[in-house]
């Protein structure tokens, strides 16, 4: 399979693609939840789970006083999108 272009919604991209594009964006999948997906940069840690509707991402100590900071990114957003969001960091 070949992940549709970058401007689809990511409704439209089936579930083994998607967790293909996590993989080649440096995420590893949670061996215990598999709709989570682990992902450590030099600067930031976060944890990216599927959810029904959206993904969900907890960017790790990422706010002052050590606090998690929450994102959802609803699927109807395209892949493009998501990934300049997601993957810049908190």
């Amino acid at each position: 399979m070949v992940l549709p272009s970058s401007d689809t919604p990511l409704y439209n991209h089936p579930l083994p693609e998607i967790e293909k594009w996590l993989r080649s964006q440096g995420c590893q999948q949670d061996s215990n939840e598999l709709n989570c997906w682990h992902l450590e940069k030099p600067t930031w840690t976060a944890e990216l789970c599927l959810e029904v509707e959206e993904l969900a991402v907890r960017y790790i100590n990422a706010a002052e006083g050590q606090r998690d900071i929450m994102r959802s990114f609803k699927y109807s957003l395209s892949r493009e999108d998501i990934e300049a969001a997601v993957f810049s960091g908190p």
